[in-house]
């Protein structure tokens, strides 16, 4: 279970990545990815072409973390997007189900209430 504060962005990239890359390879995709420096604390997620493998880069505050997943069955789903987008913005729970092997477009979200903070 992965415990995420609500102010980090999870970018994913939609395209096939080269899962040889490590720490610095994935940094500058990710900084090719967002336009911005890696060292955010955002995370960034990335899959490889048969989509059986993921790894999440972030940066702690101290160096770069890698979290890798492979899968022995199946394959992950990532959100569908259109022809010109290369990656997308997933909250914490939809990284969630990506991670358990939740079908994305058959889980649906019942309606609840979220706090958009003090009105100005």
């Amino acid at each position: 279970m992965l415990t995420l504060s609500s102010s980090v962005r999870i970018y994913a990239a939609l395209g096939a990545t080269d899962m040889r890359k490590s720490f610095d390879g994935l940094s500058v995709l990710a900084g090719e990815m967002v336009g911005a420096d890696p060292t955010s604390g955002h995370l960034f997620l990335f899959c490889n072409r048969r989509r059986t493998q993921l790894r999440v880069l972030f940066w702690d505050g101290t160096g770069y973390c890698l979290f890798a997943k492979r899968l022995a069955r199946g394959t992950f789903e990532l959100p569908v997007a259109g022809p010109e987008v290369s990656n997308v913005v997933l909250d914490a729970e939809t990284l969630a189900m990506i991670l358990a092997g939740i079908e994305l477009r058959s889980a649906r979200r019942r309606l609840r209430y979220r706090w958009a903070g003090p009105a100005q």
